[in-house]
């Protein structure tokens, strides 16, 4: 989730304990292999093992269109440790799609396979190389024949996002579709779309008939789901895991580190301009968890107009 799923918030939410692997932001190719500076920048994890301080995995995703240059950028992110690299054929993004990006490429069924085949030849065996798609660009009449597709071409593993790109993220998410999808494939399906609570969760996984779920805008809005899903897999009580004294901890801790990172340190988060920084992400995760807390959303409407950042930090703390 580009402009989301930053750095820094990949270590909070996967600090939480509820999460067993994660992807980085896209890294858009378009005509050049990036150099080290480059990797490590939108992937600071490399520098610990291709993992969260926590522990959490942490593949490398790119999306473009040139085969060779997506597999040798793909190999350049593994010979700097990446523990695997996924192919982004779902992003909606219009910005993205006009370049033949993301899911624009659900029109061209030849071009993902040929994505997928030159990373599969280029990345050593051992490395494992899956792909995140949508059912489809207006339509998910060729859904299966994509997804065979990126089996054929050698892909270890595919996620699908649950709805088209004409959908784009309005409910509902097609969960049954991936059922139908999953039953024509050997490799394993990762069931994506519309999943908030443990309760969407379960019934994804029932009616998908898919064991791995991924979660995307639920773990930014909710970023104690995924501990609050493995509590209830475990049968241990959850309610009070996902509360909002827990969630405007996470918060706090979020701000306290933007807010007291050394200017000289501030690079190895991939921050420039802490202030600003600090300012719009704040709005821009309050705005996501009001979905799940009321109190998200009041507090946003207090401080959407403030550009202050400490203002806004001060706010936060009296909520």
């Amino acid at each position: 989730m580009e402009g989301v799923a930053d750095y820094l918030t990949r270590q909070l939410i996967t600090g939480t304990g509820g999460y067993d692997l994660c992807v980085t932001e896209f890294i858009r190719v378009t005509d050049t292999l990036y150099p080290e500076s480059v990797f490590y920048r939108l992937c600071p994890e490399l520098r610990h093992g291709s993992q969260t301080m926590g522990g959490t995995p942490v593949h490398t995703q790119f999306l473009g269109n040139h085969p060779t240059l997506v597999a040798d950028n793909a190999c350049k992110a593994v010979s700097l440790g990446s523990r695997g690299v996924d192919l982004n054929f779902g992003c909606p993004a219009k910005t993205v799609n006009r370049h033949k990006g993301g899911a624009a490429l659900l029109k061209e069924p030849e071009t993902i396979y040929q994505l997928v085949s030159a990373v599969r030849r280029q990345v050593p065996a051992e490395t494992p190389v899956t792909a995140k798609m949508r059912l489809g660009f207006d339509s998910d009449e060729q859904a299966l024949e994509i997804a065979q597709g990126i089996e054929a071409a050698g892909a270890n593993g595919l996620t699908i996002h649950a709805r088209t790109r004409k959908e784009g993220y309005r409910p509902p998410a097609h969960w049954d579709k991936l059922a139908e999808i999953r039953e024509q494939l050997s490799i394993p399906l990762t069931a994506n779309g519309e999943i908030w609570t443990v309760d969407d969760y379960l019934r994804c996984r029932e009616i998908s008939g898919c064991e791995h779920i991924m979660i995307g805008r639920g773990a930014v809005s909710r970023p104690l789901l995924g501990s609050e899903i493995k509590a209830s897999l475990n049968g241990e009580a959850h309610d009070a895991i996902d509360t909002w004294a827990n969630t405007k901890a996470i918060l706090q801790q979020f701000a306290e580190i933007v807010a007291t990172l050394p200017d000289e340190d501030a690079h190895l988060y991939s921050i420039s301009h802490q202030q600003r920084y600090l300012a719009d992400r704040l709005k821009q995760w309050l705005r996501m968890m009001s979905k799940g807390h009321q109190e998200a959303s009041e507090l946003f409407d207090v401080i959407k107009r403030h550009t202050c950042a400490t203002t806004i930090l001060n706010e936060l703390k009296a909520a």
